[in-house]
């Protein structure tokens, strides 16, 4: 029989879960608590095989119970039930290496599976929250289209958005929006930190000029 805690401060999701689970065969809810103190303490008492854990209470937070609980029963494993798929959140989550981590809107059998797998030893991740994790951990560059990629080359060369508009044979203002573009997706402030950048994905600069850079540094104009 696997032996879950609950906590959770919100009595309609912890009936909700608990119903789900308890109509389960295999799983039993040993106790439920509505608090991080409450929670650690029936953690220490009751060494239940899993802990369900909400991430947000009033004053509290809900990794903190991860990080005491590990040490007060180390075979315990931890899922994250949360209604948050803020992307600081889940970093957290993920950087104190949670088994699991489901929104609280996932269907009644994502949960059953989720326990299931997670009680194997393996880990479950919920579809939408892996969506964010990709979706953040993407290289910036993936953003910039294959004109922008050339103007940004440009920018790392030196040269003005004249000249870059004489090259590629558009209007300088058609440059000036490409390279405002390239600053916002990069998260960038200005020409000289996207040259930088660019220098550090090798653009911008010949064979021989490798090595050299980024010691030197062009003047850009407008």
């Amino acid at each position: 029989m696997l032996e879950i805690l609950l906590i959770d401060d919100h009595p309609l999701v912890m009936q909700g879960i608990s119903s789900i689970i308890q109509c389960h065969d295999g799983f039993e809810i040993v106790a439920s608590a509505s608090c991080c103190r409450e929670g650690l303490r029936l953690l220490t008492e009751l060494k239940p095989d899993m802990a369900l854990v909400d991430l947000h209470f009033p004053g509290e937070y809900g990794l903190d119970i991860v990080k005491e609980g590990r040490n007060a029963v180390p075979r315990c494993r931890f899922i994250i039930l949360s209604s948050s798929g803020n992307y600081a959140d889940i970093k957290r989550a993920m950087n104190e290496k949670v088994e699991g981590y489901i929104l609280k809107e996932a269907l009644p059998e994502e949960i059953i599976n989720a326990i299931k797998l997670v009680a194997k030893g393996r880990t479950y991740i919920d579809p939408s929250i892996m969506q964010t994790l990709m979706k953040n951990n993407r290289d910036p560059i993936e953003e910039l289209t294959a004109r922008e990629l050339e103007v940004l080359s440009e920018v790392a060369g030196g040269r003005s958005n004249r000249d870059i508009a004489d090259k590629l044979y558009v209007t300088e203002y058609t440059v000036k929006k490409h390279v405002s573009q390239i600053l916002y997706k990069l998260n960038l402030s200005d020409r000289t930190q996207a040259a930088l950048y660019a220098f550090s994905r090798g653009m911008g600069m010949t064979e021989p000029d490798r090595g050299s850079l980024p010691h030197m540094v062009p003047k850009y104009t407008e």
